[in-house]
């Protein structure tokens, strides 16, 4: 057995394929009694120039230990996967084991994406935080115009108060109406009392002489 290393290149609109074409790849190594050494994953990367009009190609390496037949097979599953853009085939006098300069590159990048998105997850969160501070003290503002505006209501039993003394001075000019009524009413009566006091005399005088000239007319 020789040692080989292999770099195949996938369309980046075959991306999701490439596990499983990995896994094939590896399974017909191990079947013939071979070994891999080591598998990387660099993911899509620019191309130097376009193949195929793909800006970006997925990029597989591999490190195996086999018989020249096997890769004579992966080789030839190449060249009939049009989902495979380009590959390369390389001998080695040993097995590689330790990550590529390729591979740390592309840690340091995966390192790089997550601080940079937990900086931007942290600044979403300062301006959601931000954003609903200013809410609640938006509500807070609009809560204390209606407090002020309320409070005018709790003093309407004090303008009520206020307001009975008005109905009670309203009710005193009746009352001062009916005393007068009252009293014109008793006035008119002692008057017409009088007057009729005053015709009883003036009845009694002339009733006098018509009593005297029946007087008169028995004696005759």
């Amino acid at each position: 057995m020789r040692h080989y290393e292999i770099v195949f290149l996938v369309h980046p609109d075959q991306s999701e394929q490439v596990p499983a074409m990995v896994e094939r790849y590896q399974g017909m190594v191990t079947g013939s009694g071979g070994v891999v050494h080591r598998t990387e994953d660099w993911g899509r990367r620019q191309l130097a120039h376009p193949i195929n009009k793909a800006h970006k190609a997925h990029y597989v390496l591999m490190n195996i230990e086999c018989g020249h037949e096997v890769v004579k097979e992966i080789t030839s599953a190449f060249q009939f996967n049009d989902a495979v853009l380009r590959h390369l085939v390389i001998g080695r006098k040993e097995a590689i084991t330790a990550a590529s300069p390729m591979a740390l590159a592309v840690e340091e990048e995966k390192v790089k994406e997550r601080e940079s998105q937990r900086r931007r997850d942290a600044k979403a969160a300062a301006e959601t935080a931000m954003l609903a501070r200013a809410d609640s003290d938006a509500a807070k503002k609009d809560a204390a115009p209606q407090e002020s505006d309320a409070k005018p209501a709790e003093k309407v039993p004090a303008e009520a108060a206020e307001e009975k003394p008005a109905a009670g001075a309203e009710e005193t000019p009746v009352a001062d109406a009916e005393a007068v009524a009252e009293k014109t009413s008793t006035a008119d009566a002692g008057e017409s009392a009088a007057e009729s006091s005053e015709d009883k005399p003036e009845a009694e005088e002339a009733g006098e002489p018509a009593a005297k000239a029946k007087s008169a007319g028995r004696r005759n």
